[in-house]
């Protein structure tokens, strides 16, 4: 399959565009939703020997979501700067130790979100954390064991990688 062309059919708080593709002598079109790329860490405070995450209202979802710290990185931006900026804005912890650990789509059939995934140690909550007002966030800070961690049900994907990374990680 080739991309041919490419025409924006919306230009919102997202984009959507309309490709037209190229396979085995025909064309045809499909839809792409332009996510960007998002950065996302599990965080672990290494006084308290916890894991703190966020709970937040997601659209996609339509409810409300128990998960790892996760944001998107703005233009120009450094992925492990943005990192370090949403677990300032989310949390209010400053990162001691950060670690990448995967880098992967989203949803590829459809979307072009990628999402670096990260491990962050963390020592002193500085802040309040919460969000950005101004982004209209209101986040929770949920703080738990590493029990609890893992057997945390959520139907999100990065929290669930970091569920799977820190269970292979344990056993090593």
């Amino acid at each position: 399959m080739e991309v041919k062309g490419r025409k924006k059919v919306y230009d919102g708080y997202f984009k959507m565009y309309e490709l037209t593709v190229e396979q085995d002598g025909k064309t045809f079109s499909r839809e792409q939703f332009d996510r960007g790329t998002a950065v996302a860490a599990l965080v672990h405070d290494t006084e308290k020997d916890s894991y703190i995450l966020t709970r937040q209202f997601r659209i996609g979802s339509e409810s409300e979501l128990v998960e790892v710290v996760a944001g998107m990185v703005d233009d120009g931006e450094d992925p492990e700067e943005s990192i370090k900026r949403e677990i300032v804005e989310e949390i209010g912890y400053h990162v001691d130790k950060l670690e990448h650990l995967y880098t992967f789509y989203s949803s590829p059939g459809g979307t072009t979100e990628k999402v670096l995934l990260y491990f962050a140690e963390v020592s002193k909550q500085h802040a309040d954390g919460g969000g950005k007002e101004d982004e209209h966030e209101k986040i929770e800070i949920v703080e738990l064991s590493e029990s609890e961690f893992y057997q945390l049900k959520t139907p999100d994907a990065k929290t669930i990688i970091a569920q799977l990374w820190l269970q292979l990680r344990q056993k090593r």
